[in-house]
């Protein structure tokens, strides 16, 4: 039987039209793979719109890593193939193998909706209602689409940060360390897990799983590759992360960061660490907050602000890899105790609007082009929010009872679901 919408006498019809939209957007986002065709949808007219020369840059430098390699030369030059330089670990040679076998078009669709599929599928292994996990799918869809036209590899980086946490969760410590490796041997932005270390309840078993899986991916590609050009290209990729922090002080495109909009704004040089020292200590202040740490909405808060922080603190980080901070903002929001109140409303639609739509047509054109891309804005909705989630993950008063009893249900489910 279906349901129906009951108006109340004296709903005027602007109330009850809102209503009637209400309701049909929950039906439809309320199903588990609703958002999931949209962005697979989403990723195909993207692929199909950027397989030219001169837009596939990006994916002919992850494709012939794997060549490189198999050839033993320098992973981190620049090559006839392709314009600018790989900054991947070697591990990702082997990554892209079953890739780059593949005839040419097939391979860039199926690396797109790879790439769709995993930041979907973590995301869907929150322990939100779907209606929730969907809204942030969705929260974070521009800057999906501006990462999958660039064949970017950040919603991927963004899922395994997520999945250590939930396996974190879930008391699954194991794979939960190998999410972090694999992250940090792909792009070091992985590391950032190591935050989740105090939630953990069995933190030895989880240490020597870091241990083990530290040492298993750093050998794998040995298997394939021989040690000694393993070992090799180790160095190399140290010295390109040297060289491309030097560059990122100077760029454009890079350093959209907390520094980075300090930098463009005053018109100084900046130095990278005292920034770094100060958002770390700054970062660690709710670890403080012992009491807390059974509580699920501190946990969500803590994912976020890693989430957050990964990009805000990185000279590396440019417009594509806001998807990170982005489904930070979203899991942040989303996981939010209801009644939201209004100043946390306010600074989500200020973050999504002036920090993600404001590289749609929804944003005044003179403002984007003036203000916003010249003086690194897109830093400063996430800095607000990232501020608001330590301030809110400090002070809360939250009983811990109630969140040890959330927690304790999550864990005693066999799995979260997809």
């Amino acid at each position: 039987m279906k349901e129906r919408i009951i108006i109340e006498p004296g709903t005027s019809r602007l109330e009850m039209l809102i209503e009637i939209i209400g309701d049909f957007f929950k039906k439809i986002f309320s199903k588990k793979y609703s958002v999931l065709i949209i962005w697979l949808i989403l990723g195909i007219l993207i692929t199909y719109n950027r397989i030219k020369p001169n837009s596939i840059n990006n994916y002919l430098i992850f494709k012939y890593t794997f060549f490189h390699a198999l050839e033993h030369l320098n992973l981190y030059l620049e090559y006839p193939e392709y314009r600018d330089t790989n900054h991947y670990g070697p591990i990702f040679s082997l990554i892209m193998a079953p890739f780059a076998i593949l005839p040419d078009i097939l391979q860039m669709y199926l690396w797109q909706i790879c790439n769709v599929l995993l930041l979907f599928f973590a995301i869907h292994q929150l322990p939100l209602d779907t209606f929730k996990k969907n809204m942030i799918c969705l929260i974070c869809a521009q800057e999906e689409y501006i990462a999958l036209g660039e064949f970017q590899t950040n919603g991927a980086i963004a899922a395994l940060i997520i999945l250590s946490w939930v396996f974190i969760n879930s008391k699954k410590d194991f794979w939960a360390a190998f999410c972090i490796m694999l992250g940090f041997y792909v792009k070091l932005y992985g590391i950032v897990g190591l935050a989740f270390f105090f939630l953990s309840e069995n933190k030895l078993k989880f240490t020597a799983s870091l241990i083990f899986w530290a040492i298993a991916l750093f050998v794998l590609p040995m298997v394939f590759f021989t040690p000694q050009y393993i070992l090799s290209s180790y160095g190399d990729w140290y010295n390109s992360l040297v060289h491309k922090n030097e560059l990122n002080s100077t760029s454009i495109y890079q350093d959209v960061s907390i520094m980075g909009m300090v930098r463009r704004i005053t018109g100084e040089k900046v130095q990278t660490l005292p920034y770094l020292i100060t958002g770390i200590l700054l970062f660690l202040l709710p670890y403080t907050r012992i009491d807390r740490y059974r509580d699920l909405t501190f946990r969500f808060q803590l994912l976020s602000s890693v989430l957050l922080f990964t990009v805000l603190f990185s000279s590396g980080s440019e417009l594509v890899t806001y998807i990170i901070a982005f489904t930070g903002v979203g899991i942040w929001f989303m996981s939010l105790p209801r009644p939201i109140s209004n100043f946390n409303i306010f600074i989500f639609i200020f973050a999504l609007y002036v920090g993600s739509l404001f590289m749609t047509d929804l944003f005044p054109h003179y403002v984007k082009a003036n203000i916003i891309k010249p003086y690194g804005l897109k830093a400063l909705p996430c800095t607000i929010v990232w501020i608001t989630i330590l301030v809110q993950m400090l002070f809360a008063k939250q009983k811990s009872q109630q969140g040890y009893n959330q927690l304790k249900t999550l864990q005693e489910r066999l799995g979260y679901g997809v």
